[in-house]
Formats: structure tokens, C-alpha cells, sequence
């Protein structure tokens, strides 16, 4: 049975841990030779391990030269780029009120400025008939309480696919945007502090939000991240893809 990635190249950004190294493993699976990027070295080296035909770089998106220094490497060892994930970011919680220009700039460095400068430092390197994929969130479709900043982060991601499949045009080159919902993730429980007692109590809450009743898992998105990276969505270009239980359909 052939394997949908066989033989690309492809980059998946804060692979290291969460919705990325299941990604990472999932393109491994199918035949892609993955890079992945963090800003934690252990983190990196043991994601690799488990990923298996992969390498770690160590990088944080919103600096410029180290993204730098990744493409040089990507383009001196293997010379094109197939499937780019930039699923690098996060956030916080913290209310309209409380909201500091320090999380602003860290927010929007992660999410907005770091996913930007990974896709225009990457064009040259984009193989005709490669996939984008910008990490979205279903925090972009709604409402949430103290996350405003977060959610308008993901916002400007969505605004930036439908805007640059226009740039890109006659390039063959697709970019979608993959919106998870809640998904059980460190980043995500991470959100309640350390107490596991508060951590399950907002998994709990967040389940009981949801039409199919349950958190999703990393490697649930990981296999939409699948379809978006390979010839199966050969057609789908500048679209939103919910991974979200339904959550962001009601």
C-alpha cells in the first residue's frame, strides 16, 4: 500500500510536543522525512527519537535569523520544502482588563509575526504542488472568555491563508488553515495551572461544550493535517478545516 507522503520534505513547526509531534509522527508514517523546530532542546531530541525519520532544530519562530539559518539547512540537505506545517504558538489567558503589552507582543510574536516570516522565508524553497498549513483555532469563530488576544491571533492566521493564495497565485502552491478545537494537549491543560484536579475540571467543562461530548486527541488532528499535506486535497486551497468535535458549527 503506498504511503501518501512518500518521499517529501517536510517542515513541521513546534513539533516538539502536542498537535506538532503528532503531526510530525503521522507525516513520518506516510513517508515524509520531517523537520521539526521548538525552542526546548530535550524536547526536540525526544520528540526525534519518537518521530523517527526526523530532525530536530532548535528555533523560535518570531526571530527572523533563526528561521534563517533553518531554511539555509533545509535547502543545503534536502534543497525543497513539499508540506510546511507552521503550527508554532500559543497563548494565555488573561482578561480584556489585566491584558499587558508584554502578552500582546508575546501573543501576537508567536502566533502572528512568527507564523508570517515561516511562510515568506520559506517560498523559495516550496516545491510546485507543495501544502501550507497555518495552525487556526476554533477560538477564532467564537467567544471566550479572557482570551481575546489568543483569538485574535488565530484570526489574523485564517485572514493571512485567504489573503496569500492570491500572492501565490499560479505558483501551485495551496495553503489551508487547520482550526482545532479543544484538544487534550499540554498547552491546553496547561491553561488550568498544575493542579490535575483543575486540569481535568477544565477538560471536563470544555467536553461539556462539545456536540460529540469529548476533548479531541493530537493525532485526530494530525490525520486532517494528513489529508491537507497530501494529493488528496489536491483541489482545496485557502479553505478552514475544523477539527473541533462540532464545537464551532453550533
Amino acid at each position: 500500500m503506498s504511503r501518501k507522503l512518500e518521499g517529501k520534505v517536510a517542515i513541521v513547526t513546534g513539533g516538539s510536543t502536542g498537535i506538532g509531534l503528532a503531526t510530525a509522527i503521522q507525516f513520518a508514517k506516510e513517508g515524509a522525512y520531517v523537520y521539526i523546530t521548538g525552542r526546548r532542546q530535550a524536547e526536540l531530541d525526544s520528540a526525534v527519537l519518537e518521530i523517527g525519520n526526523a530532525k530536530g532544530v532548535r528555533v523560535d519562530s518570531s526571530r527572523l535569523s533563526e528561521l534563517d539559518a533553518l531554511y539555509a539547512q533545509v535547502k543545503a540537505e534536502k534543497g525543497q520544502i513539499d508540506v510546511l506545517f507552521v503550527n508554532a504558538g500559543g497563548g494565555s489567558l488573561l482578561s480584556l482588563e489585566a491584558v499587558t503589552e508584554e502578552h500582546f507582543d508575546d501573543t501576537f510574536g508567536r502566533n502572528v509575526k512568527g507564523v508570517l516570516f515561516s511562510v515568506q522565508k520559506a517560498l523559495p524553497l516550496l516545491a510546485k504542488g507543495a501544502s501550507v498549513i497555518l495552525t487556526g483555532s476554533t477560538a477564532a469563530s467564537g467567544g471566550t472568555p479572557d482570551f481575546s488576544v489568543y483569538a485574535a491571533s488565530k484570526a489574523a492566521v485564517r485572514s493571512f491563508a485567504r489573503n496569500w493564495i492570491l500572492d501565490l497565485k499560479g505558483r501551485d502552491i495551496r495553503i489551508n488553515t487547520l482550526s482545532p478545537g479543544p484538544i487534550e494537549t499540554p498547552g491546553l491543560v496547561e491553561l488550568a495551572g498544575p493542579d490535575k484536579a483543575h486540569q481535568q475540571g477544565l477538560l471536563d467543562h470544555f467536553a461539556s461544550l462539545i456536540p460529540l461530548g469529548r476533548v479531541g486527541r493530537p493525532e485526530e488532528v494530525a490525520k486532517a493535517a494528513v489529508f491537507l499535506a497530501s494529493n488528496d486535497s489536491s483541489f482545496i486551497n485557502g479553505s478552514e478545516m475544523f477539527v473541533d468535535g462540532g464545537i464551532a458549527q453550533i
